[in-house]
């Protein structure tokens, strides 16, 4: 069945529901059981926030949720590491990466702060801003989401519903709703020092991207800025990447050792070394923030 990205006509935000059997009828969220209502190939479009796992952190208009897996269905409490590999973890990647929205559902089980007393409410949509691992309470490695609520007074009608058909139909070309995706990059003075430093060179690849206006690079923070990772924006975490490398080390396919070599996660192979500069010092505690936040 093609997935549905957006809100659901006829179940406008704050709709309730007495039990997940309406929630899957309604076409809110498919699942019976698991929290991730997605895929790789198509992505994540919805999640039930409801008190299912520790970690979880709920703070209203953005949430922390922690993905599928490795969880003791009795007891509630971590056993194993959970993988990001697993289909509605890697699904919500895949929203993240594609720009799209996610409905988030809340239960009764969750904060009672931003919770129903009982039963699920619909909370409206969701990007994914952000994700990575860390060593949850349980003290196995947990991937964590980091959800922020998306501003209804941003998105047109037209845009909210998206729907992707697994196959074209015999004799034509399935019919898709287009989708406004947007990645914010953050333009500080500090990453526009680091990156006139390197003439806006890539650190990792050496390429100099030439546009019609000149050159453009940009500055990616080694240790990501704001909640959960709290990094701080400083010369030591950023470097100035071409938008290629600069989307691989966001997400973890690329990081860096000690010694500054760059090493492709994907095959852990060496890329190169750094390139760096001796006004330009990296400080190696956000390089190994970020490793582990990637788990290596």
């Amino acid at each position: 069945m093609a997935k549905t990205f957006g809100h659901i006509p006829g179940f406008p935000v704050g709709s309730l529901f007495p039990r997940r059997t309406e929630l899957r009828l309604a076409g809110l969220h498919a699942p019976n059981m698991h929290g991730i209502s997605g895929n790789p190939r198509e992505g994540a479009d919805s999640i039930v926030v409801s008190g299912g796992y520790v970690d979880d952190e709920d703070h209203g208009s953005w949430i922390l949720y922690t993905g599928h897996g490795g969880r003791d269905n009795d007891t509630k409490r971590q056993v194993a590491n959970q993988e990001i590999t697993d289909s509605g973890n890697a699904g919500l990647v895949k929203s993240q990466l594609e720009g799209l929205p996610v409905r988030v559902i809340r239960g009764a089980g969750g904060d009672p702060r931003y919770s129903p007393e009982s039963g699920f409410r619909y909370d409206g949509l969701f990007r994914v801003e952000s994700h990575g691992s860390k060593i949850g309470v349980d003290g196995f490695r947990i991937w964590q989401f980091r959800m922020v609520q998306i501003d209804e007074d941003d998105s047109s009608p037209d845009a909210d519903v998206v729907t992707l058909a697994p196959t074209a139909p015999a004799g034509g070309t399935p019919s898709r709703k287009p989708v406004q995706t947007q990645r914010i990059v953050r333009n500080t003075a500090v990453a526009q020092w680091v990156k006139e430093l390197h003439k806006h060179t890539c650190q990792v690849c050496g390429d100099a991207l030439e546009v019609d206006s000149g050159f453009y690079s940009e500055g990616a923070h080694i240790q990501a800025l704001g909640k959960p990772y709290n990094g701080p924006d400083v010369v030591g975490n950023v470097l100035c990447l071409c938008p290629n490398d600069h989307v691989r080390f966001d997400n973890g396919a690329l990081y860096l050792t000690d010694d500054l070599k760059v090493i492709n996660a994907l095959n852990g192979q060496v890329r190169g070394q750094l390139r760096v500069h001796a006004k330009h010092k990296i400080d190696l505690a956000y390089v190994q923030h970020h490793r582990a936040r990637w788990g290596q």
